[in-house]
C-alpha cells in the first residue's frame, strides 16, 4: 500500500471531509474522490461512512488510520534525524585518553554534555587507555586526548591547555628537603605510576628517558588512593599534575616538589579524524571540552 492512501486517510479522517482535506493535500476533491475510490476497490472493504456533514472511518478503517499513523510519523522522525546526521548536530562520540589518570576529570564533563546536548551521545573506551591514536585510525575511537600531536595527515589536533607535573611525596622523605627535584635524584626513587608501558608515563617518556635515567624500582597501581596511601606510609613517589588529585582527600603530609629546576609541564592536545572536522558535533565537544578544562589550570 502506497504512502500517499496512508496520507489521504489520516487527513480525511482528522479534517472530516473530502472538501476540508483537499487543501492540506494540494489536490483537488475530484482527484482526492477518485485516489479515495480507488483505495477502497483495491482493499474490497470501506473506508470511510459518507454522510452529508461528516466522513467518519469504518472499524476497518480505523486500524488502517492507526497503521498509516504509525508509519507516517515514523517516517517523519527518521528524516528528522538524517537531516539532523546531515547538518551534524546528532552523533556518538567514543573518547580515550593515553593515561589513566585523566579520567578524573572527564565524567562530570560527561554528564553536564549530557544535560547541554542530549543528542549527543559519549561514551569512554577504556579499552583504548595507551593506544588512542591507532584506535582514532580505524575508526573505534572518535577522539583522543593526548599530550603531542600526532604526525599523520589523516588527523588533526587543538592544543587546549598546558599543565605542570609534580613529584608527589612524603614531607619525611629525603626528596621534601630539596627545593625541587632534579633528574639524578630519580635514580634512587621507587617510582608509583598508574600502568604500564612506561612510554605513556609523562615523568619517564619527557624526563627520564632523554636523559637515560631509570628509577631503582617502578611498581604499577592503578588505583590513585591506594597510591595515595603508599606514599602516605613513605614507600614511594608519585608524579601527577595537581589537578588530577583535587577530588582526592590528600593527606597534609604529603608536598608537592617540582620536577626540574623549570619544572616539568606538558601541552594537552584533542586529536580527531580531519573528515569529522566539520561535524558540528564534534566542534561542540571541541569548544565546551576547551572551556571546561582550560578554566582548571
Amino acid at each position: 500500500m502506497e504512502i500517499k492512501y496512508f496520507r489521504l486517510i489520516k487527513t480525511i479522517a482528522e479534517e472530516g471531509s473530502i472538501a476540508n482535506s483537499s487543501e492540506k493535500l494540494f489536490l483537488t476533491q475530484s482527484a482526492l474522490s477518485h485516489q479515495l475510490k480507488e483505495l477502497e476497490a483495491r482493499l474490497e472493504f470501506k473506508v470511510f461512512y459518507r454522510t452529508r456533514n461528516k466522513w467518519e472511518l469504518t472499524e476497518a478503517g480505523t486500524e488502517l488510520y492507526k497503521l498509516g499513523s504509525n508509519i507516517l510519523e515514523s517516517i517523519d522522525t527518521s528524516f528528522k534525524n538524517i537531516q539532523h546526521i546531515r547538518t551534524g548536530s546528532v552523533g556518538t562520540i567514543k573518547v580515550s585518553t593515553e593515561c589513566y589518570s585523566f579520567y578524573q576529570g572527564l565524567p562530570n564533563f560527561i554528564q553536564k554534555m549530557g544535560l547541554l546536548y542530549p543528542e549527543i551521545n559519549l561514551d569512554l573506551i577504556l579499552e583504548a587507555t595507551h593506544q588512542p591514536i591507532s584506535k582514532i585510525l580505524s575508526n573505534d575511537i572518535d577522539i583522543a586526548i593526548v599530550t603531542s600531536k600526532p604526525e599523520n595527515n589523516l588527523l588533526t589536533s587543538v592544543e587546549i591547555f598546558e599543565d605542570e607535573i609534580f613529584a608527589i611525596v612524603h614531607k619525611e622523605n629525603e626528596l621534601n628537603k630539596l627545593e625541587f627535584i632534579d633528574v639524578s635524584h630519580f635514580s634512587d626513587i621507587h617510582l608509583i605510576i598508574h600502568s604500564f608501558p612506561l612510554e605513556t608515563v609523562s615523568v619517564y617518556e619527557q624526563f627520564l628517558k632523554p636523559n637515560k635515567i631509570n628509577p631503582s624500582k617502578i611498581s604499577a597501581i592503578p588505583l590513585t588512593e591506594v597510591a595515595l596511601e603508599m606514599i602516605g606510609a613513605n614507600f614511594g613517589v608519585m608524579c601527577m599534575p595537581k589537578w588530577a588529585l583535587k577530588s582526592f582527600k590528600v593527606s597534609n603530609d604529603l608536598t608537592y616538589k617540582r620536577i626540574g629546576k623549570n619544572g616539568l609541564k606538558r601541552n594537552h592536545f584533542l586529536v580527531i579524524r580531519k573528515s569529522d572536522k566539520t561535524k558540528k558535533y564534534i566542534q561542540d565537544f571541541i569548544s565546551n571540552f576547551t572551556d571546561e578544562f582550560s578554566m582548571m589550570y
